[in-house]
This record gives structure tokens, C-alpha cells and sequence, in this order.
């Protein structure tokens, strides 16, 4: 039996819920009234407590959103501005050019050169990183337990989230072949300040999952990605997407999806050496 949530734990199931409606949705209309809907809080609870959450109004979350996965794609494809705008969700590249100004304090095509003069000083440490060459596959969808986390990276402790989500498994009953470890992460670092870092650390899991409490339950989409192996420390692997998106999605032809990239972690930290640790990344590609 489930145990009772805490109306902390409800509430940030609901906050989770509005979340992934933006991240989802950023090329269309967000409506006010239908995340209030869908988080099942009042219009006027809903800002409050949002902003309560996310240490920012829910107009600002979406907008600096909307900005920063369109800083991405500046960064690591060859898309057009006005082709950008569109994708996160703005009718017109003026309109970007505004909200992506206030936000970054520089122009989309200011910053777009600013970029290629920063990726090409980081080449010379990229060619140092142990990366496989890139693989495009075709996944189908995973169902996860996953807890969201927020802040700086390096500080989350995902040896304690990934005990707590395998208690879940076990209270659940859902141990079978094919559990993963994941992690799924919404911002760069180097576009992003360390306190609106967003990840969710997950266990895929093959049979029916129900939440619990602050360990909820999503679909991850399937679709095209390009995967790397890094082999190596963990806390290097920042160098390894430096690799990635300064250099390799381009030689391989490929342009980004979606706003997140994904993590499998293959080797068990206990059992392997960290230098022998084996990462697979995964980035979504159209």
C-alpha cells in the first residue's frame, strides 16, 4: 500500500507535473490556465507556490526556458535564428531577440559569434577526452522512477537518490532485467546559473511503477539520439560535452532535439576503478 503523501511531497508531484508541461511544449502557447489546471491549484495558488519552488515567478521560468534552449541551439547547431524562434516557442525572431537580450544581455547573433570564438579556445582539451565515436540509434520509450534535483551538478548526491529509488523498486516489487541508471539534464552549466540547474535521477524500470511520495513516474520519449561512451572520471565529463557539441554532433551531420541530454551510467562505482568508469551519453537528434 502506498503510504499517505506530506502536502510537501504533493505539492512538488504538482510542481514536477508543470515542469514537464513547459519543457515539453516550449513551441507552443503556454497557457496559465491550463497548467493551473493541470497542477490542479488555483490560478492565484498556483504562482505562489510555483514561485515557492523554483525560486522564480512561472512567467520567468518560462521565459528563461524558452531563452536558454534557444541559447543551446545557437551554440550547438547551424539553425536559423528565425527558425530557433519558432521552435521555442516565439512568433517572430524580433520577439526572441527581445526576451533572449533581457535575459543573456546580448543578441542571439551576438552571442551565436561569441560562442565559435569560445568553443574553438576549448579544442585543443577536447582531443584529450577518452569519447567513442558517435552512433545514432533509435530508442523506444523507457518508463522511470526518477526524483527531480536542482542545483549545481557536482553537488547532487546520486548515490543516496539512486539507494532511495532501488527501496522503491524493492517496495514496489519491480526488480527485473533491464533496470538503468539515468540521468537526465535540462541546462548547460555554461549558460545557467548553478541554482536553476535542473536534473532528474531515474531507474528505468520494465514493469508498472506508481509514484510515491517525491519519487514520481514518467515516460522518457523515444526517438533518434547520437550516443558517446566516455570512459573516465565522472567529475571530468564536462570536457567529453565540450567534445561533443563543439565538435562532433557537426561531423556527424547531426542537430540537436528536445532540451535535455541523457546519461547512462554502465559501470558500478563500487566495483570500478574511476578512471575505468564507462558513461554513456546521449543527445537527441532530429
Amino acid at each position: 500500500m502506498n503510504r499517505i503523501l506530506t502536502t510537501e511531497e504533493n505539492y512538488r508531484r504538482r510542481v514536477n507535473l508543470v515542469v514537464e508541461y513547459i519543457r515539453e511544449n516550449l513551441d507552443s502557447e503556454i497557457d496559465i490556465a491550463t497548467l493551473a489546471s493541470l497542477s490542479a491549484f488555483s490560478p492565484f495558488h498556483m504562482h505562489r507556490i510555483i514561485r515557492g519552488y523554483l525560486g522564480e515567478p512561472i512567467g520567468a521560468f518560462i521565459v528563461r526556458t524558452r531563452v536558454e534552449t534557444a541559447a543551446k541551439l545557437l551554440r550547438y547547431s547551424d539553425m536559423a535564428v528565425s527558425d530557433i524562434a519558432y521552435r521555442v516557442g516565439y512568433s517572430s525572431p524580433s520577439s526572441l531577440t527581445k526576451a533572449f537580450a533581457k535575459v543573456m544581455k546580448i543578441s542571439p547573433t551576438e552571442y551565436r559569434s561569441t560562442k565559435n570564438y569560445n568553443i574553438m579556445t576549448t579544442q585543443s582539451i577536447c582531443h584529450e577526452v577518452n569519447l567513442s565515436k558517435g552512433k545514432i540509434v533509435e530508442l523506444e520509450p523507457k518508463t522511470v522512477l526518477y526524483i527531480n534535483a536542482m542545483g549545481i551538478y557536482s553537488g547532487i548526491n546520486f548515490n543516496n537518490i539512486f539507494a532511495r529509488l532501488w527501496e522503491e523498486v524493492k517496495r514496489q516489487g519491480l526488480y527485473s532485467a533491464g533496470i538503468e541508471h539515468i540521468g537526465m539534464y535540462y541546462n548547460s552549466p555554461e549558460i545557467t546559473s548553478g541554482n536553476n540547474l535542473m536534473s532528474d535521477v531515474c531507474l528505468r524500470v520494465c514493469k508498472p511503477a506508481t509514484p510515491n511520495g517525491d519519487i514520481a513516474v514518467k515516460e522518457i520519449q523515444g526517438g533518434r539520439f547520437i550516443v558517446f561512451t566516455y570512459i573516465g572520471e565522472y567529475n571530468k565529463v564536462g570536457v567529453a560535452y565540450d567534445k561533443i557539441y563543439g565538435e562532433l554532433l557537426a561531423k556527424n551531420g547531426v542537430e540537436p532535439r528536445s532540451n535535455y541530454c541523457m546519461e547512462k551510467y554502465v559501470s558500478d562505482p563500487r566495483r570500478t576503478d574511476p578512471e575505468k568508469s564507462k558513461t554513456e551519453i546521449y543527445i537527441p537528434i532530429e
